[in-house]
């Protein structure tokens, strides 16, 4: 069943720009969701953004020097924190996440978090499960030769969520086993 676990499974999406990290993660979150698990996600920026909108009352706290806001309403909140030196860690955010039974980190290529490589080929770039211990499964849509590492069909998204999902409670059954 959808949140037997206490902790949240915690598992990454990594790949170069271009892949398709964010098409394949609106598909296994929709997924996820439909299945009843509970997904948090949290997306990493390589570049200054602003997800505020510019004029607007929360925008204008922020600009007058607000280190923290919460915008709030009956559909939803966004909570806005400058970051006035160090990027805060994955785990410190993962901290601030409510209730989930599934957080889905993409980016942060070096985390040590459990990842799947997303890959194309007409990137031309690298694979990093080569480099990277942490990967633990491949999508793609060119499978290397020798991979091994299981791999997917990155359009397959019910075989990568019953993975997710196998890991998950690979994990769960882990940590209740008696020291």
């Amino acid at each position: 069943m959808a949140g037997s676990s206490n902790s949240p499974f915690c598992f990454g999406l990594a790949g170069w720009s271009g892949a398709g990290k964010t098409t394949l993660a609106e598909k296994l979150i929709g997924s996820l969701v439909s299945q009843g698990f509970s997904v948090a996600t949290i997306k990493h920026a390589h570049h200054e953004f602003d997800a505020d909108v510019p004029g607007k009352d929360s925008w204008r706290h922020r600009k007058a020097g607000a280190s923290q806001v919460i915008v709030s309403s009956a559909q939803r909140s966004a909570h806005f924190s400058e970051h006035r030196g160090a990027e805060p860690s994955l785990e410190r955010l993962i901290e601030q996440l409510g209730p989930c039974d599934i957080i889905m980190v993409e980016g942060y290529k070096s985390e040590a978090v459990p990842k799947i490589e997303i890959h194309r080929s007409e990137t031309g770039a690298p694979f990093l499960y080569r480099d990277d211990s942490h990967i633990i499964a491949l999508a793609c849509d060119v499978i290397p030769e020798n991979c091994p590492i299981p791999h997917f069909d990155i359009d397959d998204e019910a075989a990568i969520v019953a993975f997710v999902l196998a890991l998950r409670t690979e994990t769960d059954l882990s940590m209740d086993a008696p020291l």
